[in-house]
């Protein structure tokens, strides 16, 4: 079985899984993987053109498939925000690595994400970031080992409280 050598970050799209997973990978000395690069290099496809053609259950069927089949050894693997929707995938990234949150307020996030739909953002009929910034906290709370905000912190300060929070 493999270690948990891994660092799994989780969150709302907006804040910042990506950016803080490569300083991250930099000041750890591990290598750097984007989930999301890495469905779309595997399906030959942008993400909003896989949400466009499959629907966005369709997509989290693709995301969940591509995510519970990732192997890595020290890694910082930045997830898209939908992650938590496949139960499959999540027991996966919990048993190679320590799960994160990224946290940031709904205010925060709604600055950040003025362009949710050029994003790949997974939005059902109906649903509004509001919804969705709701529904999907209960998921990552739920499945994180250690939850970080970012509150008041710029990039360098909340890569600082994460290796503190993971003690490394």
């Amino acid at each position: 079985m493999e270690q948990r050598t891994n660092i799994v970050l989780i969150g709302m799209p907006g804040v910042g899984k990506s950016t803080i997973g490569v300083i991250l990978a930099k000041v750890l000395g591990y290598s750097f993987l984007d989930a999301d690069l890495l469905i779309q290099e595997q399906e030959g496809k942008l993400l909003r053109e896989i949400i466009e053609e499959k629907g966005t259950d369709g997509f989290i069927e693709v995301e969940n498939r591509v995510n519970a089949s990732i192997r890595a050894d020290r890694a910082i693997i930045a997830t898209g925000g939908s992650v938590v929707y496949g139960k499959e995938a999540m027991e996966h990234l919990k048993e190679i690595g320590r799960v994160v949150y990224l946290k940031v307020s709904y205010a925060i996030l709604e600055k950040r994400l003025a362009d949710i739909k050029g994003r790949g953002v997974v939005l059902k009929k109906g649903q509004t970031l509001e919804t969705l910034f709701e529904e999907r906290s209960k998921l990552y709370e739920q499945y994180a080992d250690i939850e970080v905000s970012e509150e008041g912190l710029d990039v360098e300060q909340t890569v600082e409280k994460l290796v503190e929070a993971l003690e490394l």
